[in-house]
């Protein structure tokens, strides 16, 4: 079965989505090409498709969105990456919303302390937007930091989701 695409309008743009049946693979605000370079050789073979709706995503998007802050919990992944920014993915996925942690801290609950870096890099590298939620991760002290899609995207998120 090919991999599902669609796109889904939200008051922060655009949202890419790529995902194997109900597992979403990807979720961006740049490109369908983007997400298609990071699905691993296995998923990439099976092919594309584009859909109106992806089942069950779209639908938690749109009540994400609608202000039940907590509906991306319903969201199953799946990207690849290497040890540490799937431990880091998993524990970005277990900040709740409403709340940020900072890089230092992901990195800790990641496995490794001293790897804040690599904890930033996880961020960076996070093919899952929104749903790995990244944005939910500051810098010590509280500060924004980064976002790969813009702070006033990462500002608007965290507003929403009472953290600002």
């Amino acid at each position: 079965m090919p991999l599902l695409i669609s796109q889904f309008k939200s008051p922060i743009g655009v949202l890419n989505l790529i995902a194997d049946e109900q597992i979403l693979l990807g979720l961006n605000l740049s490109s369908v090409k983007a997400l298609k370079d990071s699905v691993d050789e296995i998923d990439y073979a099976k092919g594309f498709k584009e859909v109106s709706k992806i089942s069950v995503v779209s639908d938690l998007l749109s009540d994400y969105f609608a202000g039940d802050i907590n509906a991306l919990n319903g969201i199953s992944v799946r990207q690849p990456g290497a040890q540490f920014s799937q431990a880091a993915w998993k524990a970005m996925r277990k900040v709740k919303a409403g709340k940020t942690i900072s890089y230092a801290d992901l990195a800790d609950r990641a496995g490794s302390k001293a790897a804040v870096r690599a904890a930033g890099s996880a961020c960076a590298k996070n093919a899952i937007a929104l749903v790995v939620p990244c944005h939910r991760i500051v810098k010590t002290g509280g500060s924004l930091g980064n976002y790969a899609y813009g702070l006033n995207k990462k500002e608007w998120l965290l507003r929403h989701e009472g953290a600002l």
